[in-house]
């Protein structure tokens, strides 16, 4: 019988493997690069396509964060939520390492991180990210977003799920 390796990096002490959440964040990483690349080559700013009476594609470039806070900043800004997105990789890229049996933990964690790094390569490569989801309904705008906000997003309200699961477990 073979001996566990305890320094593989892939593998964890916990039973499973990160492999398929670094999977999970791949794909999302790829698809949100893909349909960035569609709508850099096919709008130009301030395109819109109506496809619903609720939904539109559009061309947006958000400088800031979620909400386009910090957007009207001076640039600095940009720097800072790339450094927070790489710390935060570094840190669920660990987490991942040590809790690859935590299934929807990890999920959420995969979510994230594709989400994450496909906003740094946005914010490193053109200065801002590419947004181009609209929803809309009776005047009310829903403020743009892209494939990685909505995966970390999904991720964001796994982890609570996990969290508040974990919690009803605990009593």
């Amino acid at each position: 019988m073979a001996k566990k390796s305890t320094t593989s990096f892939v593998k964890s002490s916990s039973s499973g493997s990160m492999l398929p959440w670094l999977g999970l964040a791949l794909i999302i990483f790829l698809v949100d690069q893909f349909t960035k690349v569609l709508i850099l080559g096919y709008y130009h700013l301030g395109d819109s396509t109506p496809i619903t009476s609720f939904f539109n594609i559009v061309r947006a470039h958000n400088t800031g964060a979620a909400f386009s806070f910090l957007a009207q900043a001076s640039g600095w800004q940009r720097w800072m939520f790339t450094g927070i997105g790489l710390a935060a990789a570094v840190f669920i890229v660990w987490q991942l390492r040590a809790h690859p049996g935590q299934k929807l933990f990890c999920f959420a964690l995969g979510s994230i991180l594709g989400g994450a790094i496909g906003n740094v390569v946005d914010r490193v490569q053109h200065g801002y990210v590419v947004d181009f989801l609209d929803f809309h309904l009776r005047g009310w705008h829903y403020p743009a977003f892209n494939v990685a906000d909505a995966g970390i997003t999904i991720g964001a309200i796994c982890l609570i799920v996990d969290e508040l699961r974990r919690v009803k477990r605990g009593k």
